[in-house]
């Protein structure tokens, strides 16, 4: 028989773990050909491909991002070929089983939770080694009804095969991201979060995992995300690979981890600000809502204190980047409270806030409350809220204006100094910056046009201009800074309109020919050619003094911004004033 075990992933980028996990747990007795796509892929190309595959059994594995797009390909698949088995797997379709199953005819069998050992007896009975009623954790119709049968015993990780040693992943490896686990289960019980529904923790053989990141490093891994819900559970676990990965990483890998921040204590953090290179870590950090009651009826132990200490330890060290998660429409968070819990999380400054929505997934406890919160929400996947008994469809909709503005401006730190003073010195706070300028945003029909880099800043300008109460030649230069400041080499575009007169260009260049110190004692070590001067300098209208700026104090001075492009390395700044040539 032809076994296939075929994904749909977000992004070619991306690799599935799980059906990596059905073959090497099927081998050596039966060999499945891996078969991913990305959602993206036009449906019909797919099926041509599985279908020149020639499947008798084809696996697919089944989430939110993709479910929509798999049940058009299976759709499809039984057409051109109606024998072939079609067996799904997956969060997405491992709960509501009677639904999927009467719904969707071509569904032959559904594995429900984690699925090795059901896949691998599955394919005993396709080959005539085992009745299909000894095979657990699985449902199927049979005479119009829907057949369950028992959860499969969990099986022992710890000899669970490695899976990532197949030659056809190799070539692979170094342009996509790897997921690994090192344990299933989560100690929590969110009712948002289908983690919760598996009761305990259970670990991987430790050196077998070493030897995997090992393997995958030799091989030119780039990214290694781990996909534990809290790698952190366990201090001593956590701790033994965090000094396995410094002692033995390559440069240029980077480790990521989702972690709960308030029960990381401060000596691990400690030992990592003083042990860890800079960049080989990333931290996911689940925030979510900072309002103790909505934690509370999602079943969410949280302690804030504790956990901003963390974050802020870790900013503190400079060595890793923290990703911090927020969902929006939580039972009685209403707009002012997410506001707060947006403001409470903002003033750490995480490298990224990711602003997410809650989606009422199939199998969780929130879902089942459904009624009680008042939830209004999309009738398939990702299953997002429209609203619910404290937040209207209103408030959503200004929320995702927030998050747009803050996915442009925040998270790709594009003018982390001019947002910055925006937020601390303009506005009363930064979730009210963020949303306001998301609603001038949609009201300006921007969001339907695109925009180029330049967009960004001239746009913001626009957006202070109308609303006034802000500084705008201030703000200005703190924009033309963060634009340079980005650039590798002296721009060909620059979006500011004032530039600087030609015969004071030419006096300020003369000037720094014959004195090059006016620039500071570091652009007279370098002791440029006139060549060079010319060619790698850039010189801007500036009203701020740059060397008090890098101290923290916005103090006014008419003048110049010098920006020298170095060729290796960020740009040199110095700001002239005006006065000396006037």
């Amino acid at each position: 028989m032809n076994i296939v075990l075929a994904t749909l992933n977000a992004k070619y980028i991306h690799t599935n773990l799980a059906i990596r996990y059905l073959k090497s747990y099927a081998q050596p007795e039966y060999d499945a050909v891996l078969a991913e796509y990305t959602i993206k892929d036009p449906t019909f190309n797919i099926v041509s491909d599985l279908y020149q595959k020639k499947p008798d059994i084809i696996g697919f594995s089944c989430y939110i991002w993709n479910i929509e797009e798999t049940m058009r390909i299976i759709h499809m698949i039984k057409k051109v070929s109606p024998n072939t088995k079609i067996v799904l797997g997956g969060p997405e379709v491992s709960y509501d089983v009677h639904d999927w199953l009467q719904r969707i005819k071509e569904i032959d069998y559904i594995i429900m939770g984690e699925g090795e050992l059901s896949f691998k007896q599955l394919l005993h009975y396709f080959h005539g080694k085992l009745p299909l009623e000894e095979v657990p954790g699985i449902a199927y119709m049979r005479d119009e009804k829907v057949i369950i049968h028992p959860a499969a015993p969990k099986i022992d990780l710890r000899n669970l095969p490695s899976p990532f040693r197949f030659e056809e992943d190799v070539h692979h490896i170094p342009k996509r991201i790897a997921y690994i686990e090192t344990s299933r289960g989560c100690p929590f019980n969110c009712q948002f979060c289908l983690s919760s529904i598996e009761v305990g923790v259970r670990y991987f053989n430790r050196e077998k995992i070493k030897d995997d990141i090992r393997y995958l490093m030799e091989h030119g891994v780039r990214t290694v995300k781990f996909v534990d819900r809290t790698f952190n559970i366990s201090r001593s676990y956590a701790m033994e690979m965090f000094q396995f990965l410094i002692d033995e990483h390559k440069p240029g890998v980077v480790f990521q981890f989702e972690i709960t921040a308030d029960i990381m204590r401060p000596e691990v953090i400690q030992f990592l600000n003083e042990n860890a290179p800079k960049g080989l870590f990333r931290f996911e950090i689940g925030i979510q809502s900072t309002n103790d009651l909505t934690n509370d009826l999602v079943k969410r132990r949280q302690n804030f204190a504790k956990l901003s200490r963390t974050v802020n330890m870790v900013k503190e060290g400079g060595k890793i980047d923290q990703h911090l998660d927020l969902i929006a429409g939580l039972p009685e968070e209403d707009y002012m409270s997410f506001r707060k819990t947006f403001n409470d999380v903002f003033a750490m400054r995480p490298e990224e806030l990711q602003l997410g929505f809650l989606k009422l997934l199939r199998g969780t406890g929130l879902r089942l409350q459904a009624k009680q919160y008042g939830y209004q929400y999309v009738d398939m996947a990702p299953y997002e809220i429209f609203s619910n008994n404290v937040l209207s469809f209103e408030d959503i909709l200004h929320i995702k204006q927030t998050e747009d503005i803050l996915e442009k401006y925040w998270n790709d730190h594009r003018m982390n100094g001019t947002i910055e003073f925006l937020v601390t010195d303009v506005f009363d706070t930064a979730f009210d910056f963020f949303q306001e300028f998301g609603t001038y945003w949609d009201e300006k029909g921007w969001s339907r046009i695109g925009h180029q880099l330049e967009d960004l800043f001239t746009r913001l300008l626009d957006f202070l201009e109308q609303r006034g109460n802000a500084p705008i030649d201030i703000v200005t230069n703190l924009m033309q800074l963060d634009y340079l400041k980005a650039q590798q080499f002296q721009p060909r575009k620059i979006w500011w309109q004032h530039r600087v007169l030609e015969d004071n260009s030419k006096q300020i260049f003369k000037a720094l020919r014959e004195n090059p110190e006016i620039a500071g004692e570091q652009f007279a070590e370098m002791n440029l050619s006139e060549k060079d001067l010319y060619k790698h300098t850039l010189l801007t209208p500036f009203n701020i003094d740059y060397e008090a700026y890098q101290k923290g104090t916005i103090k006014k001075q008419k003048g110049y911004l010098l920006t020298f492009f170095r060729k290796n390395g960020s740009p040199y700044f110095a700001t002239i004033e005006a006065a000396k040539f006037e």
